[in-house]
């Protein structure tokens, strides 16, 4: 038999003001620009406000900032988006539609040619084949000896190297076997050996000398192993930063760069209605589109702030940066910004996540700002920026045919001041996306 319980606990619910505020906070301003029109078009409760872009000046709020004292806050619109009636913008081919075009330049009968637009448009972000050939031809109920016939002439397409189906296969596709004949064999031959750097019998097992071999491998090295990378597609990304700091009369100035946003506000015609006489259904339809339209005003307004407010602290902090020391990033984490003005550390984190500004010195990512930090054998509290900088400063410098260990950069380094451990060299080497020494070796 059920029985009833009583239990008192306590739980934290999120009110929907705050869930909203919470996503247009996360949102940059391509998005939230999309997210604005959306709203225009479900909400009948959101007007746009046309036929101004004015500045409006923020003021020191209940919150105790006081804009004017360090810091300043004006949106001006900079980053306005701009019409060229007169002069349209050339439309750019994306990737596959420039190997489509190089179809027309090849005699293939129908189903062939059929065939080959399934190979390009399977193609991977780095120009390889994503998928089996047997399925490709399962697909068109043709021999896999003619599609593979066809394969071989989609990749004589350029970028050299395209719809291979792996590494030694896109490498060969570049080599000219006539000029280059040794570089051909070491990739066809002795593939393993070349990838994985062991070159000390390689030269006995290919019957060459250590120059000819040497010479092989610099061939090698200016090969394409990702030729699909790299190359515009049909959307092009564009960074806007959110903010724009820059320095005027020895103070910093702030701006959110959102003044080319729609400007919205609350429709007063909707407001006036529920003080009139309404049915139950009509006005509790007419209240929730209200209430939807105030929060999504309010939270838009939110985001101005907290933006402002990450960014002048980020600026408090890291003084010397803002000196023009761009090396000179101190220790700094989400947590002290959110301490600092009093926010949730997530709240912090949807701040600068994906989110840039505009400096004097470039654009940079916000979260670039946030490094973590260590005591050096001195005392002193530093970036591991700066100790990544320093392994990075390293490793070229090392001389190729005897490579650093990790556990000789942790001397190197542990000699320096920094105690790190071997680890955290590993770490870092694979932050910096350089191969462990075997693979850095050269002959």
């Amino acid at each position: 038999m059920a029985k009833l319980q009583h239990r008192l606990e306590q739980k934290q619910v999120l009110q929907p003001q705050q869930i909203l505020q919470a996503a247009i906070l996360q949102l940059n301003a391509v998005n939230l620009e999309e997210r604005i029109l959306d709203e225009l078009e479900i909400n009948p409760a959101l007007d746009q406000i046309e036929g101004t872009n004015e500045p409006e000046e923020e003021t020191a709020d209940d919150d105790g900032l006081d804009w004017d004292q360090d810091y300043e806050f004006e949106p001006p619109n900079i980053y306005e988006k701009k019409e060229y009636k007169d002069m349209p913008l050339p439309q750019k081919k994306d990737f596959v539609e420039y190997l489509a075009d190089q179809l027309n330049l090849c005699d293939f009968y129908t189903n062939e040619r059929a065939v080959a637009e399934e190979i390009i448009y399977n193609l991977d972000e780095n120009g390889y084949l994503a998928v089996d050939l047997e399925l490709i031809s399962d697909r068109f109920v043709m021999d896999l000896v003619d599609v593979l016939s066809i394969l071989k002439t989609v990749q004589t397409f350029e970028p050299k190297g395209i719809a291979a189906r792996d590494l030694q296969e896109c490498l060969l596709i570049q080599i000219d076997d006539s000029k280059h004949p040794i570089a051909y064999k070491l990739i066809n031959e002795y593939f393993d050996d070349v990838a994985n750097h062991r070159y000390d019998q390689l030269a006995e097992k290919v019957g060459c000398s250590d120059n000819e071999i040497k010479i092989a491998l610099d061939v090698i090295s200016h090969l394409n192993p990702k030729p699909g990378e790299g190359h515009e597609s049909a959307e092009t990304i564009s960074v806007i930063p959110e903010l724009i700091v820059y320095e005027r009369e020895e103070n910093w100035v702030i701006v959110v760069n959102d003044s080319w946003l729609p400007e919205v506000q609350v429709n007063r015609e909707y407001v006036d209605m529920l003080a009139g006489e309404l049915d139950k259904k009509a006005k509790s339809f007419i209240k929730e589109k209200v209430d939807n339209a105030e929060w999504f005003v309010d939270a838009v307004s939110e985001r101005r702030k907290t933006l402002t407010n990450v960014m002048q602290e980020i600026i408090k902090r890291q003084p010397e940066f803002f000196r023009g020391n761009l090396n000179q990033l101190k220790p700094m984490k989400l947590q002290d910004i959110a301490d600092e003005i009093g926010v949730d550390v997530s709240t912090v984190s949807r701040s600068t996540r994906g989110k840039y500004v505009d400096t004097p010195y470039g654009i940079f990512e916000l979260k670039s700002f946030f490094t973590e930090g260590m005591i050096t054998a001195s005392g002193e509290e530093i970036s591991t920026l700066l100790i990544k900088r320093l392994l990075k400063k390293m490793l070229d410098e090392e001389e190729k045919q005897h490579p650093f260990t990790d556990e000789k950069l942790k001397d190197m380094l542990n000699k320096q001041g920094y105690p790190v451990a071997r680890r955290t060299v590993t770490k870092y080497r694979e932050q910096l996306h350089v191969p462990v020494a075997r693979l850095r070796k050269q002959i």
